[in-house]
């Protein structure tokens, strides 16, 4: 089966004409069904538009070839629209799941989020999906009626469940969150309106996750090759990778081996899930959306092969490339001007923009310190640059 040909509608796809709707109703579009809708929403909001100016992995001033949040974002959505296309799926709940699932993140990839994290730890931290449900249920302000973008209850599940379960259902949270809990935001989200934390999203939401997985490591390999980080024949020791680089010509330059590779790996990735994903099909026979939903495990997956070929790609990646010193050394520098912004608007909270200081009760401290959070996180990279030379003598060159 090409990977292109579209397959009849599933019995199990997500339908919008079926959706449980919004937390708010509003009249139904004329031209557009709700998960089309819920789509446009989140790429016309000012989340979605940072994203341009977030760190993947490399900073914004080491090259304009660099993967940023958001080319992250659309190579996922590409993905994930491939994905459903072939499943039977709906895709524009698949794109709605795969534009989402990053506006949560804040300046400076993982070392920001782990220095907000730091900063909040006394506040219930800081988890980018969880600010991901904020932005899109409160933060985003474009509307007359409401906070918020009010998307479908399929999105929202989606955004928050994509990789599963956040608890079992008497409650207890599941590996991902076993340690310290599922994080206070989405908790109490879920007593407004209940996204079932229990259960697994829908089979969109499901690829949506895949092609997160699929779209990390295919464009990690290629901007770590980019950097110089590794070469060809250091990541060809990963088995899976070894494969497909000894069956591309060796008289091709390197740089046109690099992307047949890449173009190998999301091919072969994508063909394995709509295998396994077509053997647990026939394993659960799903009747409907809500057996997918109720089923034991996910529906839409790797294949055990494949799954460890990913572990494999990760495993190599994670010390010759995010924690190489190079990606280290700016990271370090990184967290701690999210560190010192942190401390100076909790200090000082004056020097917040007007709008954010509006209706701020500074006698508490956990609303302030959120309040502050919310800002630092939805800056941009640039612009935690400019806020700290504002306020700071020395700002890091993140070099």
């Amino acid at each position: 089966m090409a990977i292109s040909t579209p397959i009849a509608r599933a019995v199990y796809a997500a339908d919008p004409a079926k959706s449980r709707g919004r937390l708010r109703p509003e009249p139904r579009s004329a031209s557009r069904n709700d998960f089309r809708r819920d789509c446009d929403r989140i790429i016309h909001s000012a989340a979605f538009r940072r994203l341009a100016h977030k760190t993947q992995v490399f900073v914004y001033h080491e090259g304009d070839h660099f993967r940023t949040r958001l080319t992250h974002t659309l190579e996922v959505v590409q993905i994930a629209r491939s994905l459903a296309r072939a499943l039977g799926l709906d895709e524009d709940l698949a794109e709605a799941a795969a534009l989402a699932h990053d506006l949560g993140h804040s300046p400076f990839g993982h070392a920001g989020e782990r220095a907000l994290d730091e900063c909040l730890a006394s506040y219930g931290g800081f988890d980018h999906n969880a600010q991901a449900l904020r932005i899109v249920t409160s933060l985003e302000r474009r509307y007359a009626q409401f906070d918020g973008l009010n998307l479908t209850w399929e999105t929202l599940e989606g955004l928050i469940k994509h990789n599963g379960p956040l608890m079992t259902r008497d409650g207890k949270p599941t590996s991902r969150y076993a340690e310290r809990g599922v994080p206070a935001p989405i908790l109490a989200y879920s007593r407004v309106e209940d996204l079932e934390l229990w259960s697994y999203a829908s089979a969109e939401a499901q690829a949506a996750a895949l092609a997160d997985d699929i779209a990390y490591d295919a464009h990690d390999i290629d901007d770590g090759l980019r950097a110089g980080l590794f070469n060809l024949d250091d990541i060809a020791s990963v088995p899976a990778v070894g494969a497909i680089v000894g069956e591309i010509d060796t008289k091709l330059d390197a740089s046109r081996r690099a992307h047949e590779t890449v173009r190998q790996i999301i091919t072969r990735m994508i063909e394995d899930v709509m295998a396994e994903s077509a053997r647990r099909v026939r394993q659960l026979k799903p009747r409907s959306y809500a057996d997918v939903r109720n089923a034991s495990s996910a529906i839409v997956a790797f294949s055990p092969a494949m799954a460890k070929a990913d572990a494999d790609i990760k495993g190599f990646l994670y010390p010759r490339m995010y924690r190489s010193d190079r990606v280290m050394h700016v990271m370090r520098d990184a967290e701690q001007i999210v560190r010192d912004l942190f401390g100076h608007y909790s200090a000082n909270p004056a020097d917040l923009p007007p709008e954010w200081t509006q209706g701020l009760d500074l006698s508490d401290a956990a609303a302030r310190a959120r309040h502050v959070g919310d800002y630092i996180a939805g800056m941009t990279d640039r612009y935690a640059l400019v806020e700290h030379a504002r306020h700071f003598k020395h700002t890091p060159e993140l070099r």
